[in-house]
């Protein structure tokens, strides 16, 4: 797969409480994506399809909140960090690498307070690495599939905005925490979780 070896990529292909992707309907619909074998037509369509068909709860006013990828699934809303969770599940289950990446954005009007935003990076052959942001489109949000070239839902502009480099093989624990004690979207919303940038 890579000189980055089995057992890294192991991490990005293993199933887990909350990127459930042997759950049987995220299986089912895993497999109606998949492009006969060809890697990148499954990348795009996994994404498209949760880009456009999962509603993003906040945009949307949907409930309930969820977090595991069947949940997501079952429920057609989610926030960003849910959506990545079953973009995640969905590419997992057809045998291809994803991770979990965050951005610290503003909440609105381009100043404090901040927050975390979800999204995926995904192991394409030739390309390595790459990221795609499944949160949805709106007005002045147009996150797309075109690789090699990164076209997200948002760029960092601010001193305090950042695009955090890691790829996490599973959500953060604020999120996890978020998502599962929230009581709804709006209870969501009112919670945005942070991480503190370290000094350099």
């Amino acid at each position: 797969m890579s000189s980055l070896g089995k057992e890294h990529f192991a991490r990005y292909l293993a199933v887990s409480t909350y990127i459930d992707w042997q759950h049987p309907a995220v299986r089912a619909r895993a497999m109606e994506l998949s492009g006969d074998g060809d890697i990148f037509a499954t990348a795009r369509q996994c994404f498209e399809f949760v880009r456009d068909n999962i509603l993003h709860s906040g945009d949307f006013r949907k409930n309930p909140v969820t977090c595991k990828a069947s949940e997501v699934l079952e429920h057609g809303t989610g926030f960003c960090y849910a959506k990545s969770h079953l973009l995640a599940a969905l590419l997992r289950a057809n045998g291809i690498p994803a991770g979990l990446c965050y951005q610290r954005l503003t909440i609105e009007n381009d100043q404090p307070p901040y927050c975390l935003h979800g999204l995926n990076a995904v192991y394409l052959p030739d390309i390595g690495w790459y990221r795609i942001d499944a949160r949805g489109v709106k007005p002045g949000v147009d996150a797309a599939f075109t690789p090699p070239v990164e076209q997200l839902a948002f760029t960092p502009m601010l001193a305090q905005e950042r695009d955090l480099p890691e790829i996490w093989p599973e959500p953060l624990p604020e999120i996890i925490l978020l998502l599962t004690t929230c009581t709804g979207y709006q209870d969501v919303l009112e919670n945005l979780p942070d991480l503190a940038l370290v000094k350099q």
